[in-house]
């Protein structure tokens, strides 16, 4: 049976009967929308819901979107992302995209729970793009950019999508290929440092933990990567809940490195701020040492103040279309 939060003519935007697409609620809105087209993709495929039952269509159909390809996981044949390109018979500015690449997180449901579990451990292992789901997303990104060009698409993505849908940003922006990125709740492989409440512990803890990574960088010979500075002029929309353990510590992330820089720290800052203790054992340890996952130079980060409705709404995607929503908005970028 389905769930009220699957229908979209009851948990849907459907109040969005005029988008404004310079409004950045509602280009968010349209976004959380694609990526929540695919869970629905991927449960009518485990209910075997089937034309007139199917129920993902109106959550790309009421914003004059349409699926042209659809991503599945080699392992289980689960849905995780999709391809939808822009149909409308209205005439829009041009920096709306052509396509969206829109992928979804977790699914704690028989049929994808094993495989997304298994990728969600890849993640912390900061393996997450040697997986061959991320090798099929980004083979679909390069298709993308060499038919509409980097302005022509977007990436969307919620949790553990997010983290894919950032890793193939990264990629396309070491290329010199800038997409317009939106990640919901977006996982931070390390302790939810944010969820300390004392503010004078929480900030010594972060400290403590900056110059823990500057030294190991230093022991292991790591100098600062020239790629984070490229990576610099790519700015994704971030979209956090400060209620939520995998996300919140984005908001420790970029506002520490401002409070070290404006201490005269900004070198111990710069280089925590593009390494992690993990990477840097890895690779000190003669091991295979991946790019941490998680770690931007910029960001335009959103950060929903709204009170907390328990971790399963704080941590899903539904929050970001709320009309109601409280937010607070900031940028910021790397030099």
């Amino acid at each position: 049976m389905a769930s009220e939060r699957e229908i979209f003519g009851l948990s849907g935007p459907s109040h969005l009967t005029a988008v404004d697409w310079a409004n950045l609620h509602h280009r968010r809105s349209i976004a959380a929308s694609l990526v929540q087209g695919v869970y629905i993709l991927e449960r009518d495929r485990q209910q075997m819901r089937q034309g007139s039952q199917a129920l993902a269509p109106p959550w790309w159909a009421f914003f004059h979107f349409h699926p042209i390809q659809v991503l599945a996981d080699d392992a289980d044949l689960s849905i995780f992302a999709a391809v939808y390109e822009l149909r409308s018979p209205f005439s829009y500015p041009c920096n709306l995209p052509r396509y969206v690449l829109a992928l979804r997180g977790t699914i704690t449901k028989p049929g994808s729970r094993s495989q997304d579990l298994k990728l969600d451990f890849q993640f912390i292992k900061h393996k997450l793009q040697k997986t061959h789901r991320f090798e099929l997303a980004m083979q679909a990104v390069g298709r993308l950019v060499s038919v509409a060009g980097p302005a022509g698409v977007w990436l969307a993505g919620h949790s553990l999508g997010a983290a894919m849908a950032l890793l193939a940003g990264k990629n396309m922006a070491k290329q010199g290929f800038f997409l317009e990125t939106y990640l919901f709740n977006p996982p931070f492989a390390s302790a939810p440092i944010e969820r300390i409440k004392n503010e004078k512990v929480r900030y010594g803890v972060r400290f403590a933990s900056s110059v823990i990574t500057a030294g190991i960088a230093a022991a292991v010979k790591k100098t600062q990567d020239n790629s984070f500075s490229i990576l610099s002029g790519w700015i994704p929309y971030l979209f956090v809940n400060p209620s939520d353990p995998f996300c919140s510590e984005y908001i420790g992330y970029f506002e520490h490195r401002k409070k070290m820089v404006d201490a005269g720290a900004g070198a111990i800052a710069s280089i925590a701020t593009q390494n992690s203790i993990v990477s840097l054992l890895s690779g000190g340890l003669g091991k295979d040492s991946s790019e941490p996952p998680h770690l931007l130079p910029s960001a335009y980060l959103t950060v929903n103040l709204s009170p907390s409705n328990g971790f399963k709404r704080d941590h899903g995607i539904h929050q970001w279309w709320n009309p109601n929503i409280q937010c607070q908005f900031k940028l910021h970028q790397f030099k």
